[in-house]
């Protein structure tokens, strides 16, 4: 069955909203009833985003194979899965529904819509956690999706929920996303200033997984179409 791309775009918009308002709002929520303590605030958060994450991509993902990421859409494109004029409204979208997600978090907290965030994350560190956390989630991808493609929402929301523990930045791995953090001056947020060093680790992380799984898996690029979930794309 074809999927018409304009229903794919708005399922990569509404996906990628759901999951921001998740992030956003479990940190809301998380900080206002951790009194102050930060491990229980960032668990909350963590045990909200792996379960979302879960529940969007078996959503989404067959109608427009849930990427919910830029990264996985210009990997999905690279190995020729998506074409490359799809690929950047796909991000489009994702970029757009990201916004629409921190600001609905924000309405449904009783937040200013939009309000930038001064959390610093900067510095070698950083840089260093989100090439991690993203090399890891492309891994994750490449990996599953090959032989247990039905297992792949289940690999990624554990590993998103791992990683938000052993990465020093709690794992954006997700440019839409942090985009979308950088307008929240919340628990979660991101500053600004600090977004293109996140977004250059991140490009980076899933390049160089994409790039060593073509090796790997030499059969990789015959198959791409199932970066996550197989999504019919139109003719």
């Amino acid at each position: 069955m074809t999927i018409s791309l304009s229903r794919r775009l708005a399922a990569e918009f509404l996906g990628t909203a759901f999951l921001v308002a998740a992030v956003v709002g479990s940190g809301v929520m998380g900080e206002r009833l951790s009194n102050g303590n930060v491990a229980l605030a960032l668990l909350a958060n963590t045990i909200a985003t792996g379960a979302a994450l879960i529940a969007l991509i078996i959503t989404f993902g067959p109608i427009s194979g849930a990427h919910l990421n830029p990264v996985v859409t210009l990997a999905d494109a690279l190995e020729r899965g998506l074409p490359w004029g799809q690929a950047s409204q796909y991000v489009l979208a994702q970029i757009f529904g990201g916004v629409t997600g921190a600001v609905t978090a924000h309405l449904m907290f009783g937040l200013p819509p939009i309000f930038l965030s001064q959390h610093i994350r900067r510095g070698p560190a950083q840089f260093l956690s989100e090439f991690i956390a993203t090399f890891g989630l492309l891994s994750v991808i490449w990996g599953c999706s090959r032989a247990r493609s039905n297992l792949v929402p289940f690999a990624v929301g554990a590993y998103i929920t791992a990683a938000y523990w052993f990465t020093a930045s709690t794992s954006f791995a997700n440019p839409a996303v942090t985009i979308a953090r950088s307008l929240s001056d919340t628990f979660t947020g991101i500053r600004p200033p600090d977004v293109p060093l996140f977004i250059v680790a991140q490009l980076a992380g899933g390049l160089t997984a994409t790039f060593l799984f073509r090796w790997l898996v030499p059969s990789l690029p015959s198959a791409a179409k199932d970066v996550l979930v197989a999504h019919p794309n139109d003719n």
